[in-house]
């Protein structure tokens, strides 16, 4: 691989491309110094931290104020980090956007429970046009959404910031906290926050191109949600029986068996339009009812959904973004479900090593964020492009 003077002692660990990557154990003794030392002198328009929920984040934000420059830094919690080897675990991710070849406008969004839409709105436009002015010369764009996988709040924060959006495609990750689903984090410069999100407003000289992968195809299977409380994406019941009893009973399986593995392994999707999108189920709560990673409504129609080959299907969907040049890298927001149906089915080091070799960094999420739609089960990222006229 092509060094671009991003490695530390020898090493190359930084990728050569748009972006600067860095990579430690969550354990190490001084992770920042680690990763500033991957990453290079910058300087950096923007430095992303994805960090294993095993990691002090608390420390890990405080030391890494100043670090960097005058870049904006981003941190959250995972559910699990992508990485130069693929799938990794208890590691901390870095990517750098030079200031050379990205210009960015970040900031924070709290009280998502209480969200102003048309402020929010109103604010978007601003700042996106505010970049704008400021870039000209980058005519490239794209949202980078890091947004807290516990808030319950991603279905109307997507809908109101898609609305001040424009032309400018957004994605981004539902932060985590591996499978224990307790505490999820977020940092803006420094400051931590929990109920708020962390938007990045990105212009380029890099083409970029946002795109969402999933392997999944509608069965002949479906159900009605008859019982639901939307606010808690709970379902109390599926065709008027009892909701995790009736899952179970259309799956074949005692409903004490139900767990995050057949989760993974027996999707369900709802229609929206011409498409179908995942919505996936977290766990069966004491009352025995499914509690979703999306808002489900009463009267919704669910259909099981079959899995095709994922390494085969991620493989050809990345192989599909390399037309007609391959991205020098990929920033991506890949579900946890996902990363659990590859272990089931014997898939982790294929699927890993796909993501390695199309240069897929990022991290494992509580859902994703697409456009106006917040969705589960899928890999949604950027892809990056060689700047243009730039040699």
């Amino acid at each position: 691989m092509d060094g671009a003077g991003h490695g530390s002692g020898g090493e190359d660990k930084g990728r050569a491309g748009a972006l600067c990557v860095a990579q430690v154990a969550c354990d190490a003794p001084d992770p920042i110094s680690a990763i500033h030392a991957q990453l290079g002198p910058g300087p950096f328009a923007l430095v992303c931290l994805f960090a294993s929920p095993r990691a002090d984040f608390i420390a890990l934000t405080r030391q890494a104020q100043g670090r960097f420059g005058a870049a904006e830094v981003l941190a959250c919690t995972t559910a699990g980090e992508i990485g130069l080897n693929g799938y990794e675990d208890g590691q901390i991710i870095a990517t750098g956007f030079p200031a050379d070849l990205f210009a960015v406008d970040s900031y924070a969004i709290d009280g998502l429970d209480q969200l102003e839409a048309q402020a929010t709105i109103d604010e978007v436009i601003h700042r996106r046009r505010a970049l704008a002015a400021r870039a000209p010369q980058m005519p490239y764009d794209f949202a980078f959404l890091m947004v807290d996988g516990l808030s319950l709040q991603e279905e109307n924060l997507t809908s109101v910031l898609a609305s001040g959006m424009g032309s400018t495609p957004l994605f981004g990750g539902s932060t985590g906290d591996g499978t224990s689903f307790c505490s999820t984090w977020v940092a803006h410069n420094g400051v931590i926050r929990r109920n708020a999100a962390l938007l990045a407003l990105v212009r380029s000289h890099c083409p970029v191109k946002v795109f969402s992968l999933d392997h999944l195809v509608p069965t002949e299977v479906r159900m009605v949600v008859t019982a639901a409380d939307p606010d808690r994406r709970l379902v109390q019941q599926i065709n008027a029986e009892p909701a995790a009893a009736e899952y179970a009973r259309l799956l074949g399986k005692d409903p004490g068996q139900l767990d995050a593995f057949t989760f993974a392994a027996h999707p369900v999707v709802v229609r929206l339009g011409d498409s179908h999108h995942v919505r996936s189920i977290q766990r069966v709560d004491e009352s025995g009812h499914l509690v979703f990673f999306s808002a489900i409504n009463e009267g919704m129609v669910l259909t099981l959904a079959r899995h095709q080959d994922m390494a085969r299907h991620l493989e050809e969907g990345l192989r599909a973004l390399s037309h007609p040049v391959m991205p020098q890298q990929i920033l991506g927001c890949d579900c946890l479900f996902r990363r659990i149906e590859a272990g089931q089915y014997q898939q982790t080091r294929r699927v890993s090593d796909i993501l390695s070799r199309f240069n897929v960094v990022g991290f494992n999420t509580y859902g994703e964020q697409y456009g106006a739609l917040h969705v589960n089960q899928t890999l949604t990222g950027v892809a990056f492009y060689p700047p243009e006229g730039r040699g």
